[in-house]
């Protein structure tokens, strides 16, 4: 109950926040977080379109069964009729499903490959961010050898929540991004299989011990987003969120510089120039 109390109160930081975009769940939500990339703006209308097509079969199909009810029951037709085939009507629900299916491959095709290759861009418009999921919280590393930036996230309990954090989904140490760059996350484990999910970018693959996945993402405009681990990885996997912030590449290049110096001054500067704002979340009312 008192974490939901804290949703609703988020609510206003979700939605006006500090000028930035926000993605979280909402209570009784029912649609989809707002597409923060434009693969997952295409996901959405992909998920649209096939939305209308399934309703229109469940309304064509329920009408039919009601129609068959109705006209050909025992007493509006004593004498029922004796035949077996009709050709058209088999070429029909062959056809028809064919097409529909075929239509379906279509649009879903080329979106999985585009979620699936790395688009060819330049080396200096690419972030590589090294993703390790462990019991229970995430890792992440900047860069390689004696320059990389390594630190853990974990979720922020209950009882720490500052301004504008959000229950079960703000951590300590987020992952920092910067805005209009390809974003190459490699993602494994260290431990079980976990499994790296963002709903807002439309994104999530499994990190496995010993196998490196890979995915990607660009955010054109600076914001917050939450998600969770998506694979069920021991007792408490509720409570292992993901939390994404998109800076401007300046602020980016700062927090980042300030990070590898102290992780704590990268998390006073994220603060800074990037603040949740909003209600007092970690109130018990």
């Amino acid at each position: 109950m008192r974490s939901r109390k804290r949703l609703f109160a988020a609510l206003p930081v979700l939605l006006l926040g500090s000028g930035g975009a926000h993605a979280a769940p909402v209570p009784g939500g029912i649609n989809f977080q707002a597409a923060a990339t434009d693969t997952a703006q295409r996901v959405h209308e992909f998920h649209d379109t096939v939305l209308v097509i399934i309703a229109a079969i469940t309304v064509f199909v329920t009408a039919l069964l009601i129609w068959v009810m109705v006209r050909y029951n025992r007493r509006a037709n004593p004498k029922a009729s004796q035949f077996s085939h009709n050709t058209v009507v088999e070429v029909l629900w062959t056809v028809i499903p064919v097409l529909i299916l075929v239509f379906i491959a279509y649009r879903s095709f080329p979106l999985l490959y585009e979620q699936d290759v790395f688009p060819e861009v330049a080396e200096n418009e690419v972030v590589d961010v090294k993703v390790y999921g462990r019991q229970w919280f995430w890792s992440y590393i900047y860069g390689e050898g004696d320059e990389a930036l390594e630190y853990d996230s974990n979720m922020v309990p209950a009882d720490a929540l500052a301004a504008g954090q959000v229950a079960q989904l703000s951590v300590d140490y987020p992952m920092v991004v910067p805005v209009g760059k390809h974003v190459r996350l490699s993602v494994t484990a260290s431990d079980v299989i976990h499994s790296w999910a963002m709903p807002a970018f439309a994104l999530k693959t499994d990190a496995i011990p010993g196998r490196l996945n890979q995915l990607w993402f660009k955010v054109d405009e600076p914001g917050v987003f939450y998600g969770q681990c998506s694979e069920l990885c021991g007792q408490r996997h509720a409570y292992m969120p993901i939390e994404v912030r998109v800076l401007p590449e300046d602020q980016y290049l700062a927090w980042l510089e300030k990070s590898k110096a102290s992780v704590a001054d990268g998390r006073a500067y994220l603060d800074e120039v990037q603040p949740l704002g909003g209600s007092q979340l970690a109130s018990s009312n």
